[in-house]
């Protein structure tokens, strides 16, 4: 089976009410983690990398990665590019193999933002590839994307519609306040889903696959054993699991989770370090990892997303 694009994915998700998960990837170990939860529990699942991901491992092995991974499970999978800078970076991986790109134009006026996506949509369909576009600023850090509190932004509902026109984008990532990272909130302040601008721009574009990126939890279990050996991460804080559940059974399709990865990861490696000091094999150590990877990817998909058994 080859790699598949969210098209199908999409509507099947908005019709029935549930997500896909759309998980960062940059090495085997967390590939297979998330592979095999998804298998077992025939869930279809995006694999996606990130600037971060692709200076790391370089697209062609992460491309190579994510087929060992559709030759092993038989699952429809599509490989996304997370947050595309601009267009020469889209077009490399159309060029390069991925099924699906993210043109994030939102940093730019509306104006500019539609002129680079429509660029972007009209190399990729040419070539099979489906877009994803933004509009709105999401607040955090992670990888090559930083917005501070101060310059992030809603997506405004009345500008959703001539925008999704004008590009032709196939779905649309938008900000109702899910951040970057592991984000820290101020004392006392707590994270809160816009669920009326969600509500409107769906209301507004009837069908159409949303996107939340900085969607992860901050799983509180990751963060106590990162902390208990030796990591400092007390303030780390995420979105609730019920309000991206709600998100899923409305207009959300797609939910991105990368921090949750990267938390349940280097817990599993920290921890049997500190338990084991002499050891210095990496499948050793990675072998924690990759499962905690695995149980926290079954945990989305059973619990957040509702896309078991929708393969």
């Amino acid at each position: 089976m080859p790699l598949v694009t969210t098209t199908e994915m999409f509507k099947k998700a908005y019709a029935e009410g549930y997500a896909i998960g759309a998980f960062n990837v940059n090495n085997m170990e967390i590939v297979q983690g998330i592979t095999e939860a998804a298998a077992e529990l025939h869930s279809p699942i995006i694999l996606q990398a990130s600037a971060g991901a692709r200076k790391y491992a370089k697209p062609v092995y992460l491309r190579k990665l994510v087929e060992a991974a559709i030759e092993d499970t038989g699952l429809p999978i599509a490989l996304h590019l997370d947050h595309g800078a601009d267009f020469e970076i889209c077009k490399s991986c159309v060029d390069n193999g991925f099924s699906s790109v993210m043109i994030d134009g939102s940093h730019h006026s509306f104006e500019e933002n539609i002129a680079v996506t429509r660029q972007v949509v009209e190399y990729a369909h040419a070539h099979g590839v489906v877009v994803e576009g933004e509009l709105g600023q999401l607040a955090g850090i992670e990888d090559d994307v930083n917005v501070s509190a101060e310059n992030a932004s809603y997506t405004q509902p009345d500008q959703v519609e001539e925008f999704v026109s004008r590009t032709g984008v196939d779905s649309l990532a938008i900000a109702i306040g899910t951040s970057h990272g592991a984000y820290k909130f101020k004392p006392g302040q707590k994270p809160q889903l816009r669920f009326d601008i969600l509500e409107e721009v769906s209301r507004r574009l009837p069908g159409f696959p949303i996107v939340l990126h900085g969607a992860s939890s901050v799983t509180q279990s990751y963060v106590k054993i990162i902390n208990d050996n030796g990591g400092h991460m007390e303030d780390a804080i995420g979105i609730p699991e019920d309000m991206l559940r709600q998100a899923a059974k409305m207009a959300v399709c797609k939910i991105n989770i990368d921090s949750d990865l990267r938390l349940a990861f280097t817990a599993g490696v920290r921890e049997y370090l500190t338990a084991n000091p002499s050891h210095f094999d990496p499948r050793q150590y990675l072998t924690p990892a990759r499962q905690n990877i695995k149980d926290l990817v079954r945990h989305k998909i059973l619990d957040v997303l509702g896309s078991a058994n929708k393969a």
